[in-house]
């Protein structure tokens, strides 16, 4: 097998650090306790482990909320026992993959504080903002029935901010470049300790066009092109795993999408399974095809689209 299409027959393993394995017992799970099973997932055959948020968080939604993007729960471990576990696991043949989740932060990150403290920060339009409340607001909810809206009011900045998912959840305005060049960052600084890839939180939405006159979703499909060129710069082999929540009827107009950004050497594999060679495509959450196969967590939808240049 070509090393760089090690992806199209890998088993890909899912797990929550927290739950997995605790090596000191004090009733988490951790990178010391998985590190020890790491002998156990290759007798199963497994040569690519996707792991779940692991960073600073305050769990209000499974990690997904993260306060620091270059840090380890210290429930967990510390990034020492990280890179210890991602050496461990090149030894025995098994790759590392980890949740990129971009799209929104903590309101918690020292980034949202300081947007919110102070109009003048420099990290107040890494945030989006509105003097009043957007007449769209109630619409496009991810949690509908949960979530009231997706806007919600903050009196230290006396703005309302934009929230796709929870309210203690502010989208980060990633149409910004100085918001792009710090996902870069991010990737970067963590296939440098050793993962092969991402598979990256709530794509639609990391892509789309954001703000208060934003009146239907616009994708910017170059966003993804630029952190697939950076991906390739950096680590040839690396690949991008994206969530995947658009509808069928969605498909092919990715799909076409793709296509103008030079994408080829398609192949169709299983359910309308899509693997790109110099793209990126997307697929309903329902649709989880042979190239990834993950169980579902909680209420976030899990895909199986793979990229790679």
């Amino acid at each position: 097998m070509i090393n760089d299409l090690w992806y199209k027959n890998a088993i890909v393993y899912c797990l929550s650090v927290a739950t997995y394995m605790d090596a000191n017992a004090d009733g988490v799970g951790d990178f010391q306790g998985l590190m020890r099973r790491l002998d156990y997932l290759h007798g199963l055959g497994v040569t690519a482990v996707w792991l779940m948020p692991f960073q600073p968080s305050p769990g209000r939604d499974d990690g997904y909320d993260i306060t620091d993007y270059y840090g380890v729960n210290p429930a967990y471990g510390t990034l020492g026992d990280f890179v210890e576990f991602t050496h461990a696991a090149k030894q025995r043949g098994i790759r590392v993959l980890i949740d990129l989740v971009v799209n929104h932060t903590s309101d918690q990150h020292p980034w949202f504080r300081a947007a919110r403290s102070d109009p003048n920060s420099p990290f107040r339009d890494w945030y989006v903002w509105s003097e009043r409340k957007p007449p769209g607001a109630a619409k496009g909810m991810v949690f509908p029935g949960v979530q009231k809206s997706t806007w919600s009011y903050d009196r230290e900045a006396k703005a309302w901010y934009f929230h796709r998912f929870y309210d203690f959840q502010p989208d980060l305005n990633t149409p910004h470049p100085k918001v792009q060049a710090e996902i870069l960052k991010i990737m970067g600084f963590w296939l440098q300790l050793g993962v092969s890839g991402f598979r990256m939180d709530a794509v639609p939405f990391v892509i789309s066009k954001k703000g208060a006159n934003v009146r239907r979703p616009v994708e910017q499909y170059d966003i993804l092109r630029l952190f697939r060129e950076f991906l390739q710069w950096r680590e040839g082999d690396a690949i991008i795993l994206a969530e995947a929540n658009v509808l069928p009827k969605t498909d092919m107009e990715y799909f076409r999408r793709c296509r103008r950004s030079h994408a080829y050497d398609v192949q169709l594999s299983g359910q309308s399974s899509f693997v790109l060679r110099t793209g990126f495509c997307r697929l309903p959450a329902s649709d989880q095809g042979p190239l990834c196969h993950a169980a579902a967590t909680g209420h976030r939808a899990v895909g199986n689209v793979l990229a790679q240049s």
